[in-house]
């Protein structure tokens, strides 16, 4: 079930189409025969993890729940709706609630003052009568200078509001009625205001923001008439996002995207433009306007992208250990041929962040992946498989670890043209790219087909899979390689040996105390079994016959006698 890929597809081909033959699993592996009596696991997609799980066909995106685009944006807008109601009809209950609360107690309030309310009401107009007059007595001059002071800098406002919408209005009339020979010179003026910053946005343009903008003008003078508006279009969004900047990032997002729709909608209904050039002039259009747009809302602190940024980069760092035959790429990286695809495509993914249209990055991941199809393809030597891709995809963006992986894919998912994620290549790659990244996040034990020890010893840096043998190594590999491949299995051996004598030290450690301890435990006993009672010298003398009554004639005790000889 796939879809071989031969030769460099051209621009025609649908890949929406192609997608409708492929299957391809995302969270499962599946058993491949690699021989009359082994078997191995590929990276299956199934066709409903691409696809949008309403059922129309584009592909889905793992930012938008499993939806399209445009399916996204229809489940936001009821939910949006609905929580507006609910707060609505919140609002009024509470709001009933409260209003007879207070009738309530207005009602209680006025049966136990009835007899006072008149005499009251009469006693408090006469006060806030007086109080008014001495009040306008006092304070009447100051009142007229502050009521001058607004009304001048209201005249000043105004006047300033005027002139800007004369220049706007006469600006704009010259772009309608400036002939179209003239559209190819952008006068000084034009150039110096496309340079210019906005207003709102105190700060001077950088380099690629310039050659942007002129390649934006320049391109627009194709277009003649409704290039012009579509610059107006451009400038009065860029304001307006410019006045937005407390909104959410869902927000801004949803306002990119209704601003990408109602221009290509102008674009060929209102100035019949063949779709060919719909598609380059909106291609156009999000350059110009992210390029500007890039600072505020790529990563911004709003959200937790840098959080996830740094989790994903984690996880990646502690998955190093992973081979290609745990995923069972089909990639042979001792032919150079394979090798230099590899480094190429591990270039792309990385270069991604260097990137600020959301069309370039997925360019980025376009390149990337051509280039793994060509690798696949030479390591086979026939036509690349779409079931080995997504593995090798994998493989790829552990290698290559790159950097803001999850700001990059949000920013594509929020910024981009819609039309490009649904439908084409680049949209299926994308894809594929959101699949290796759940992948990863979700990559266990059992996903490898390792033991859940071996795994947890694996992420802990305790040991690292058997490397080849050094007899074993092509000889093209670099010398360098098989030194530091020797030395790794060289640490890994003294690691194990060192484990292996702290365990028997603390093992000796713990025996001689419990020796000690038994020992002196033994002594113990003894000596309460058996005390030893020592009488003093004199007294054992004299009670040698204490005990002798019954004959008390002995002889004396002998004495030493000294002989001479």
């Amino acid at each position: 079930g796939g879809f071989f890929l031969r030769g460099k597809p051209s621009e025609g081909i649908r890949w929406s189409r192609l997608l409708a033959s492929l299957s391809l699993t995302l969270f499962s592996f599946n058993r491949k025969k690699m021989s009359l009596k082994s078997e191995r696991r590929g990276i299956h997609v199934d066709q409903s993890e691409l696809l949008c799980k309403k059922g129309c066909g584009y592909y889905g995106n793992p930012a938008w729940q499993g939806f399209c685009s445009k399916c996204w944006r229809e489940e936001y807008h009821k939910a949006r709706q609905k929580q507006i109601q609910e707060d609505w009809e919140l609002a009024e209950r509470l709001q009933r609630e409260e209003e007879e609360a207070y009738a309530s107690s207005q009602s209680t309030q006025g049966a136990q003052s009835l007899t006072f309310s008149k005499f009251e009401e009469k006693k408090t107009n006469e006060k806030t009568r007086k109080v008014t007059t001495v009040k306008k007595f006092f304070t009447a001059s100051s009142r007229t200078g502050a009521k001058k002071v607004a009304q001048e800098k209201v005249v000043k406002q105004g006047q300033l509001g005027r002139e800007r919408n004369a220049d706007n209005i006469l600006r704009d009339l010259k772009e309608i009625f400036t002939p179209s020979w003239e559209l190819a010179s952008p006068t000084e003026a034009e150039i110096q205001e496309a340079k210019a910053p906005s207003p709102s946005i105190n700060r001077q343009a950088s380099i690629e923001t310039d050659r942007v903008s002129k390649e934006f003008i320049e391109f627009l003078k194709t277009y003649h008439k409704p290039g012009q508006d579509i610059y107006k279009q451009c400038k009065l969004f860029l304001d307006t996002m410019n006045h937005k900047r407390d909104l959410s990032i869902e927000e801004q997002s949803e306002c990119a995207q209704d601003f990408y729709q109602n221009v290509a909608e102008k674009l060929q209904t209102r100035w019949k433009v063949p779709p060919e050039k719909v598609e380059k002039a909106m291609d156009q259009i999000e350059k110009y306007i992210m390029t500007r747009q890039y600072k505020y809302v790529f990563c911004p602190e709003t959200t937790d992208d840098e959080k996830k940024d740094l989790a994903v980069q984690k996880r990646i760092r502690a998955l190093h250990w992973v081979t290609p035959q745990m995923l069972c790429v089909p990639v042979n990286e001792e032919i150079p041929e394979v090798s230099d695809m590899v480094v190429k495509a591990i270039t792309d993914i990385i270069e991604m962040d260097s990137k600020r249209v959301p069309r370039d990055k997925l360019a980025c991941i376009t390149k990337c992946s051509k280039h793994i199809f060509n690798a696949i393809k030479i390591t086979k030597n026939e036509p690349a498989s779409a079931d080995d891709f997504l593995p090798t995809l994998i493989y790829i963006v552990l290698k290559g670890n790159p950097p803001r992986l999850q700001s990059n894919i949000q920013y594509i998912t929020r910024f981009c043209n819609p039309s490009r994620l649904m439908t084409g290549e680049d949209g299926y790659y994308f894809t594929n790219l959101c699949c290796a990244v759940a992948f990863i996040e979700k990559l266990d034990a059992q996903s490898l087909n390792l033991s859940q020890e071996d795994f947890d010893r694996f992420m802990t840096g305790q040991t690292s899979p058997k490397k080849q043998e050094s007899d074993s190594w092509s000889p093209d590999v670099c010398l360098g390689v098989k030194q530091m491949y020797k030395n790794l299995d060289l640490l890994s051996q003294l690691n194990e040996r060192q484990d292996r004598i702290v365990s028997e030290a603390k093992k000796l450690e713990k025996d001689l105390i419990d020796w000690t301890d038994g020992v002196a435990k033994e002594v113990q006993d003894i000596v309460e079994k058996y005390p030893l009672d020592i009488k003093p010298k004199n007294q054992a003398l004299a009670a040698i016959d204490s005990e002798n009554v019954e004959n008390d004639k002995l002889p004396p005790p002998l004495q030493p006698q000294v002989y001479a000889g």
